[in-house]
This record gives C-alpha cells, sequence and structure tokens, in this order.
C-alpha cells in the first residue's frame, strides 16, 4: 500500500443509509471488494473503477451483499 496513492471518500451503506469514510487504495487498480458496515454491520460489496486519465477521480460503487455491480 502506498500512503500518496490512498484517498478518503465520505460514502454511506446501501442498507442502514449511515455515512462513513472509505479509504480507497488507488494503487490496486479497479477491483472489487467487500466491508462490513460500521454501524450495522451488514457486508457492503464496493466495486472501485480507476480511470486511464488519473486526472479523473475514481468511480467508487457500494451494493448490498446480493447486488451485482
Amino acid at each position: 500500500m502506498n500512503e500518496e496513492q490512498l484517498e478518503s471518500r465520505t460514502v454511506h451503506c446501501p442498507y442502514c443509509d449511515a455515512p462513513f469514510d472509505l479509504l480507497i487504495d488507488l494503487s490496486q487498480g479497479s477491483h472489487v471488494t467487500w466491508e462490513d458496515c460500521h454501524w450495522c454491520c451488514a457486508p457492503i460489496q464496493i466495486r472501485i473503477e480507476i480511470p486511464l486519465d488519473e486526472e479523473q477521480p475514481a468511480d467508487v460503487m457500494l451494493g448490498r451483499d446480493d447486488d451485482v455491480l
């Protein structure tokens, strides 16, 4: 993990809608990962799309456990 490539985003849980800060590691490229909500403990699917143009922001999509992202 490269600390210069970490980005913090405020996102909302797709279950309870609670806001939380998500730390994104841009050095991993586009990927899918899972994280439990800090409030309701539900499993959140997180899809991170890193654009080829480095000046564009990363696209972050959150979904429920059974959503297809």
